[in-house]
């Protein structure tokens, strides 16, 4: 199983990235998948999770109204739309497969973790 995480990169405080998460190995289309960040010299934090079948999301406070997760189980990829970025958002963002059906927020809940991509966010 691998998960590999694309799309950082250096982006202006207010800017916009898209990152993307593929998944390879077997499908996931029956579990919950998230989306975690780690700045330097901080704990790994919850960013967003969404449901097996997409229906249901849910959001770290401090990225709520401003990122956006979805998924496609035909392609096995889940997605991260993030809007208005700060340079608080600077950190390496990683992709993980939960061991539930439903939206999680806890690191132990997640069964599978992928490499991490880094977005940069200048002020």
């Amino acid at each position: 199983v691998q998960l590999q995480a694309s799309g950082g990169g250096l982006v202006q405080a207010g800017g916009s990235l898209r990152l993307s998460c593929a998944a390879s190995g077997r499908t996931f289309g029956s579990n919950a998948m998230g989306w975690f960040r780690q700045a330097p010299g901080k704990e790994r934090e919850f960013v967003a999770a969404i449901s097996w079948n997409g229906d249901s999301t849910y959001y770290g406070d401090s990225v709520k109204g401003r990122f956006t997760i979805s998924r496609d189980n035909a392609k096995n990829m889940v997605y991260l739309q993030m809007n208005s970025l700060k340079p608080e958002d600077t950190a390496v963002y990683s992709c993980a497969v939960s061991s539930t059906r439903w939206v999680a927020a806890k690191e132990h809940d997640y069964v599978y973790w992928g490499q991490g991509t880094l977005v940069t966010v200048s002020s």
